[in-house]
This record gives C-alpha cells, structure tokens and sequence, in this order.
C-alpha cells in the first residue's frame, strides 16, 4: 500500500515514468537512463578489460594493452590493507613460476602516497612483478574494485574471465589451474 501511494504521489509530480517505472531522478540529459552508482564502472566477466595506464615504481607508464597476448592478474591493493599483504607472498611465487611471455601480474597500488609507500614495501618482501600506482583510484573506480584486495583475470586476447574478490591463495592448485587453463585459451 506504501509502496502504491509513492508511485502515485511520483507520477502526480511528473517524477516516475509510468511506461518503465523509473524515476525522473535516473535520467540523464535526453532522457537517457543513468546508472544507479552500485552499477557504474563495474567490470564483469566477459566484458574486456578497461586499457589503462599507469606510472610503476621507476616512473615507466605501463599499459594493460600493452600486455594482450598475455594472461595478466590485475589486482588493486593497498599497503595498509592486511588481506593484501596476505596474498602478496603467493602472487609472488605465481610470477615467477610462469615466463613473461605468457603471463604478468599488474598489482595496482591505492596508496595515495605511492612510491613512497609502495617502494620500500616492494624491497622489504621482495616482490618482483610490477607495481603500478593509482593514488587517484581512478582505474579501481573504473573497473569496480570497491573493496581491496579485489583481482581481475585477463585472457589472452583482453577479456575479463575471472573477478574474484577479497585474497586469495595464488599458490594454491586452483589458482594455478585457472592461469594453466587461460593459457590454453
């Protein structure tokens, strides 16, 4: 009953669309439907992977396009972000247990602060797969990584096969299984 009284109370106002229920509120210039803000800028397996670029820790600008023919594990993360720091380790070893030709890891750092943070993290656990700085989060934004650790899984030819949110033990067979399949593809 509630529910019905608001719709009415909209409509008498001019502010719902009786033809598709959507508020006036959800409309763009021309009429054009906008998205509600849970849906803008989210990447869902199958699309294909937003390029991006951004800057790694010698200054370099490194380009997602870059990389196609590749499989890459895009992940955003944070040095203050505990499950991050976690799934770190394992990412490790997955680097360096495939060859460059075939796969790369992009860890896209949120650290406002960038290098500043990220280097002496980077030396101090001794990470060798490139760390790229997104202190605006703006990439993250653009892909829908709303929460951290938050990794995206690209194919070969540039398409989003797997988002998997929170850590992840990238060591572990499945994760291997997943890369060794991608590769296949």
């Amino acid at each position: 009953m509630k529910r019905l009284l608001v719709g009415l109370l909209l409509c008498g106002l001019g502010l719902l669309n009786t033809s598709t229920g959507v508020s006036a509120w959800t409309r763009g210039e021309a009429g054009s439907l906008l998205l509600p803000v849970a849906d803008r800028g989210v990447v869902k397996v199958g699309d294909e992977a937003p390029n991006f670029q951004l800057r790694d820790l010698d200054g370099n600008v490194v380009s997602l396009a870059q990389l196609r023919g590749k499989v890459v594990l895009v992940n955003f993360w944070a040095t203050w972000c505990g499950p991050c720091r976690i799934e770190m380790p394992a990412m490790e070893q997955l680097y360096r247990s495939y060859s460059r030709k075939d796969f790369e890891i992009l860890a896209v750092s949120t650290d406002p602060q960038g290098a500043a943070v990220t280097r002496p993290f980077q030396q101090e656990m001794g990470f060798t797969f490139p760390i790229l700085h997104d202190a605006e989060y703006r990439v993250g934004l653009m892909y829908g990584a709303r929460s951290l650790p938050m990794t995206f899984m690209v194919d070969r030819t540039g398409i989003v096969r797997q988002k998997v949110p929170g850590a992840r033990d990238w060591g572990g067979p499945d994760a291997r299984a997943l890369i060794q399949a991608l590769m296949k593809s």
